[in-house]
């Protein structure tokens, strides 16, 4: 058994609803083709109040036995919804600029003369129908044009308060939702730039702890007068920093290259210790497509060198290994160096608490970091994340 420590933590200006495919709000220029689903629901709804309108109308007096025109009552009954589709687009706009507010009567004055307009353009359209066509077969003629005009608008006056009302609660709930959405987009927007910033800054912090560790090794080597190997370590030090300025604008790249990338840093070590430090890795080619956070090994395999390897006059192996179970990738970096204190959870060094917070903000709760020794001996780092090609 493995004594284990997991972790899986690892518009402003305030108006109700704003302009939308060029028909709520400001018209920029000419209407686009953007416009035109907007247009075509607006149609399609007042077609179907209108035929329903109609075809009610139509049938019930048939059913009482009445005798009028029934093709001309349909027709007038139908049509004469033409000037709520046609002002339906000025509704939504008026609804825009002029937002209604129980302490401000400039909007509601507005609102009221476009109802009235409306329903000044629906009673004369209706009234021009009946004088013309006789729908209801009257024996007497209806009257005079004006005082037909005047008799349909108030009846059906508090009609066009009700629809004009619901014109504009549909247009601000449709613009309710709209602007939901264009928050969210945006938050997922600044949450991304967030995560991105905090991994940049993450990464800044890993690298020159790695590059101190590094000029330090190198230090050694002079001091023991082993240049050679000073020099080999510096060379291969100027192509590690060559590859991670070339990879700073990646967060994920494939294990193979993470692999490649780690050999480099190894084969510093290698420089540093010699024949102390065996390494071998166990990841089967199929697994190296895999996305995997960048400089995600360098780091545990650092610790795995100082706290273990270096520790130990006779060295030690580190063992790198990669699977993959049910979309899951692990990670797995072994050493056979001491064992960790009881106290090692409270220190944990900069490596591995940069690993868990990069995880946590690549893959939220969706990771496990597994630090914990062996029972045998040495220690074992297993990092588990959603598999990714």
């Amino acid at each position: 058994m493995m004594a284990v420590m997991d972790t899986k933590n690892g518009p402003p200006s305030g108006k109700p609803f704003a302009p939308h495919n060029g028909i709520a709000g400001p018209v920029q220029g000419e209407a686009d083709a953007t416009s035109m689903p907007r247009w075509c629901w607006i149609g399609a709804i007042w077609a179907g109040f209108a035929l329903w309108d109609a075809t009610q109308t139509v049938v019930v007096m048939r059913a009482e036995h009445m005798h009028h025109r029934w093709t001309y009552l349909f027709i007038t009954q139908a049509l004469g919804w033409l000037p709520w589709v046609l002002a339906t687009p000025i509704v939504l706009r008026l609804g825009w600029e002029h937002p209604l507010r129980w302490k401000k009567l400039t909007p509601w004055l507005v609102h009221g003369a476009a109802c009235t307009c409306i329903g000044l353009a629906y009673a004369a359209l209706v009234a021009a129908f009946e004088m013309l066509l006789d729908p209801w077969a009257y024996a007497t003629p209806a009257g005079p044009y004006g005082a037909l005009l005047v008799q349909k608008f108030f009846n059906q006056l508090l009609s066009f308060v009700i629809l004009y009302g619901c014109v504009l609660l549909v247009g601000y709930l449709l613009e309710s939702r709209e602007r939901l959405a264009r928050q969210q987009m945006e938050a997922a927007r600044l949450n991304e730039q967030l995560s991105k910033a905090q991994l940049n800054a993450l990464r800044q912090q890993i690298e020159p702890h790695f590059l101190f560790n590094t000029l330090n090794a190198v230090a050694g080597l002079i001091r023991e007068r082993r240049n050679d190997a000073a020099v080999n370590m510096i060379a291969a030090l100027s192509d590690l920093l060559r590859r991670v300025v070339n990879d700073s604008q990646r967060q994920e790249v494939p294990l193979g290259e993470e692999l490649e990338f780690l050999q480099k840093y190894l084969d510093i070590q290698k420089a540093r210790f010699a024949e102390r430090l065996e390494l071998r890795v166990e990841v089967p080619g199929e697994l190296c497509r895999a996305r995997v956070p960048s400089l995600i090994l360098q780091p545990i395999v650092e610790n795995a060198v100082k706290h273990g390897i270096a520790k130990r006059a006779e060295g030690g192996a580190i063992e790198i290994s990669a699977a993959r179970v049910n979309g899951v990738l692990t990670l797995s970096v072994y050493n056979d160096g001491p064992q960790l204190s009881a106290k090692w959870e409270k220190n944990g060094g900069i490596g591995l608490s940069n690993v868990r917070t990069r995880l946590e903000s690549l893959y939220g709760d969706r990771f496990e970091l597994r630090v914990g020794n062996e029972d045998a001996r040495g220690v074992r780092v297993a990092v588990s994340v959603p598999w990714r090609e």
